[in-house]
């Protein structure tokens, strides 16, 4: 099968939870067998890889592994209110003449990221082109917005998000929540492909679970309000009042502002390196992921690969992850938070080790990216025959 793969760009060239969902995704799909043409972006200003880069960057000294890529320049502009959509459709239009110069006609089917697609689906009833399926991860522009900005922002995105939609063949989700708002948009369920998102096999954990007599917590993101720094501060700040033993952990760019001055808090900032990031994971005991909106989170994924039990809220596609096998679910408020990290800070160690063993099991049952691609290229087949 032949597959053109559009994105926004992948890891470690462009920052962030769908270009490492893309970078993931295209080196599996290889690695299964497929035949993948990668057309991905590239910060305005910076050197595009070559194809032999991005091979490295993928597989190392894999010869026998090879993606084809063709790497464009995300057009940069002044800012003004709705300039990234502005941005998002002219690099649409910069893919859609590469793709039409490679012969369109050559792929079986075309995998969209966002609006990296946009020109080549508006084109698509005045052409015959293959099969696409637009994917948009969380769908956040239709879940609950914590800041008159953000809801503002959503507004104006819906609109251009459902076209890119209704004008596709498939639209992917990661399944539970974020199939409902699917739907909601006016999106048949036959027309959406439900795909969870995967971990890569080395990072589960082999190693014996153990827990010191301080529980540590951790959070893993960049500073965002619908992550809910505020509130983790508040439950945290709270539990420092109680004289509760925990210790808290954060990685990720934290602003100043946003950090609270305590022995029992630990910033590690913003880590690059795997063997860092789970080197610090493994010496905590259950993630802190309260955000007000989601998609199949990363982290998530990580953490429980490495043995944390959760404490999640209840949004996206999280309650595929995360339930009380493993963890908990809350509602979006400090209270809930506060309630769940004394219930883990009291739970027998036993008990708890129990649920971080789940985690492990859950995702090597469900969420490794050979079963999740295996599982991708099967119904794609289906959809290429109709």
């Amino acid at each position: 099968m032949k597959i053109a793969f559009l994105t926004d760009g992948i890891y470690p060239y462009v920052l962030g939870g769908m270009q490492r969902h893309s970078t993931n995704m295209i080196k599996h799909l290889v690695l299964n067998g497929t035949d993948v043409t990668l057309f991905h972006a590239i910060n305005n200003g910076c050197e595009i890889p070559s194809e032999q880069e991005v091979n490295i960057q993928l597989f190392g000294n894999q010869n026998s592994c090879k993606v084809s890529s063709v790497g464009i320049n995300f057009p940069k502009s002044f800012q003004f209110p709705g300039h990234y959509i502005f941005n998002s459709k002219r690099y649409s239009s910069l893919v859609y003449e590469k793709l039409i110069q490679l012969n369109i006609s050559d792929f079986d089917f075309i995998y969209v990221k966002g609006f990296s697609g946009w020109k080549l689906i508006s084109e698509k009833k005045r052409n015959r082109f293959p099969k696409i399926g637009v994917n948009f991860h969380g769908y956040e522009m239709w879940q609950y917005a914590p800041t008159l900005k953000s809801k503002f922002i959503q507004y104006m995105l819906r609109p251009f998000v459902k076209s890119n939609m209704v004008n596709s063949d498939v639209v992917f989700s990661y399944g539970s929540k974020i199939t409902d708002l699917i739907e909601s948009v006016g999106i048949s369920k036959e027309n959406i492909i439900e795909l969870p998102s995967a971990i890569d096999e080395k990072w589960i954990r082999n190693s014996t679970i153990e827990i010191s007599d301080q529980i540590k917590f951790l959070f893993i993101g960049r500073y965002e309000r619908r992550k809910a720094i505020e509130e983790i501060n508040q439950a945290i700040q709270q539990t420092s009042r109680l004289k509760l033993n925990m210790e808290f952990h954060f990685i990720g760019p934290i602003p100043d502002s946003k950090k609270i001055i305590s022995k029992n808090v630990i910033y590690h900032g913003k880590l690059t390196k795997s063997e860092n990031i789970i080197s610090i994971i493994d010496s905590c005991d259950v993630l802190m992921c309260p955000s007000f909106s989601e998609g199949m989170p990363n982290v998530i994924l990580e953490a429980m690969s490495r043995g944390l039990a959760i404490i999640a809220t209840n949004v996206g596609a999280v309650s595929l992850l995360v339930n009380s096998d493993n963890g908990m679910l809350i509602d979006n408020n400090v209270k809930s938070l506060l309630d769940a990290l004394i219930y883990f800070n009291n739970l027998d160690k036993q008990e708890l080790i129990k649920l971080k063993k789940q985690s492990i099991l859950k995702v090597k049952e469900d969420f490794v990216w050979d079963k999740v691609v295996r599982d991708f290229i099967s119904k794609i087949s289906c959809i290429c025959q109709e």
